[in-house]
């Protein structure tokens, strides 16, 4: 009888010895998807993340969202008798997720050729600051300074003041969305292609983002111009940016095709733009821009928000009001989409997480179970593995689990 379906990852097994965000996000989409994530924590200790604000009542909010789906044993894999029970973990998975500092693991002994002698067809996705090789790869990594890195934050901000981080952990998420998307390659590899195996995949957490700004790469390389910050989006469209309405409502507009600027034009009633040889296509607007968002921004602020979405949307122009949180949860899209959902709490009760994305016709992700508590599943994972509750009990008295 084939099991229940809880999403199209049903029946893959992962293990998470990874700590605070980008390998445990990645590891979570995994288990809204399906799979059973069995994640390894310190004993006493646990993941870094339980202790990371914001709190209340002295509980971490961070972790209901980011450690849903997973079950939670606790086992120090560095000691002798850890490592020993962790191999037997391994023997029948098919994902090990990871973000140690490279060498930590091998100089535990426990490389990947080590964990290979026990399965051979073991993936290993490796997350690091710098990545597993190159000069910097022994470096700690944190997102924040990777974003740095990256090239990203020297982007970000005004021209006349200093660069600007982003005020939450950016990378770490985005590098999570990687670390899902090379374990089910990996996965695909092994299952789909004659002769399969496991392998490992690695990339350093800078990567995630500078993967993304081809842009900079090629203008560099072409025109060889260093460009600077800018607190929106700059050089790509006319008109792009931030504008206020009639009643002091935030909204951001991007014209990033001339389709969609005739639309805007047609909607503001100036269709003359259109003829106008300082306006009628996005290279001549860019060398115009100040008189192009004169103009749309005296026009936005004589309309308010609804009356401008109206409007726009009408005009199939794309536009959105600057959503605070509160916004966010009395919109009815969010509603009607269950982007924001409700999970168990041992002592809080019922906490709001993100819904599970993205949307499968046949074989939805699902919210199967609460973030765990430290240690929760110890006794149901290792005596699945052998191990007898007096056994566990000893290993417990000694700090192994």
């Amino acid at each position: 009888m084939n099991a229940i379906n809880n999403g199209p990852l049903t029946g893959i097994k992962i293990v998470d010895i990874s700590t605070m965000i980008a390998a445990p996000f990645g590891a979570t989409l995994l288990a809204d998807l399906g799979a059973e994530v069995v994640k390894v924590e310190l004993p006493k200790k646990g993941d870094t993340l339980r202790t990371v604000g914001p709190w209340k009542d002295g509980e971490a909010l961070r972790w209901p969202g980011l450690a849903r789906n997973k079950k939670s044993i606790t086992l120090n894999i560095h000691s002798e008798k850890g490592k020993e029970i962790f191999l037997k973990l391994i023997k029948d998975i098919d994902i090990l997720i990871e973000n140690f500092r490279p060498g930590t693991l091998e100089k535990w002994g426990l490389s990947y050729d080590v964990m290979k002698e026990v399965n051979p067809n073991l993936i290993m996705v490796r997350i690091s600051g710098y990545g597993q090789t190159g000069p910097y790869a022994k470096k700690a990594g944190f997102g924040t300074p990777c974003t740095a890195y990256s090239g990203h934050t020297y982007l970000q901000g005004y021209p006349d003041r200093p660069p600007v981080s982003p005020s939450y952990s950016l990378l770490d998420y985005i590098a999570g969305v990687y670390t899902a998307f090379a374990a089910v390659s990996a996965l695909y590899h092994r299952d789909a292609t004659p002769n399969g195996t496991g392998q490992v995949v690695e990339m350093g957490l800078y990567e995630a983002i500078f993967r993304m700004l081809e842009f900079l790469i090629a203008e560099y390389d072409q025109n060889e111009k260093i460009r600077e910050r800018s607190p929106g989006l700059a050089g790509h469209s006319s008109p792009a940016g931030t504008y206020e309405t009639k009643d002091g409502k935030y909204v951001v507009l991007v014209c990033s095709t001339d389709s969609t600027f005739n639309r805007l034009a047609e909607a503001m009633g100036r269709l003359d733009m259109l003829k106008n040889e300082r306006f009628y296509t996005n290279a001549v607007r860019l060398q115009n821009d100040e008189e192009v968002q004169a103009i749309v921004k005296g026009y936005i602020k004589t309309l308010t928000l609804l009356e401008l979405q109206a409007i726009l949307d009408k005009h199939g122009v794309p536009i959105s009001p600057i959503l605070s949180i509160a916004d966010i949860f009395n919109d009815p899209h969010y509603k009607a989409r269950q982007n924001i959902v409700e999970v168990e709490h041992p002592r809080l009760g019922k906490v709001k997480v993100p819904g599970v994305v993205p949307n499968f016709s046949k074989t939805p992700g699902s919210i199967r179970h609460r973030a765990p508590e430290l240690g929760e599943h110890n006794e149901e994972i290792y005596l699945s593995l052998g191990l007898s509750e007096e056994e566990i009990e000893q290993l417990k008295q000694e700090e192994v689990i």
